[in-house]
């Protein structure tokens, strides 16, 4: 499992002053980035690429500005040529769930236009990184 902090910044706030629904989507995109850093993957930089094929995110509580949230990413299932990632947005100060995504990642070959089997190498390491939940 992986996990960073953010500071929600007042643009990422909606007329009522609590985080805009978008927002929580571009929390989840930087925690899947950090995610495949964390184990050395850089993504979009070298292959294999991954492309998004799926996300959702399901909203328990309200957030604030300049509340300090943390997002755990968690590798669930890896297959021949995706991989499925959990989220979990916690309020920082009082561990709280604020809320759930998920997201599947398809292994894809940008210059053939078309998805791929995830390389061994790559795949014996999310192996190794699954959590079951």
């Amino acid at each position: 499992m992986h996990e960073f902090e953010v500071n929600v910044r007042f643009s990422e706030t909606d007329a009522f002053g609590s985080i805009n629904n978008t927002s929580y989507f571009i929390y989840l995109e930087e925690a899947r980035m950090k995610f495949f850093e964390a184990l050395g993957m850089a993504t979009n930089t070298q292959p294999p690429n991954f492309l998004l094929a799926s996300t959702n995110c399901n909203f328990s509580a309200q957030t604030n500005v300049n509340q300090l949230l943390t997002i755990r990413t968690s590798l669930t299932k890896v297959g021949t040529k995706s991989c499925e990632l959990f989220h979990e947005i916690l309020c920082s100060q009082t561990g709280k769930s604020i809320a759930k995504g998920h997201a599947v990642l398809v292994c894809y070959d940008f210059s053939k236009q078309k998805s791929e089997p995830i390389p061994e190498r790559i795949k014996d390491k999310l192996i190794s990184e699954i959590v079951l939940h």
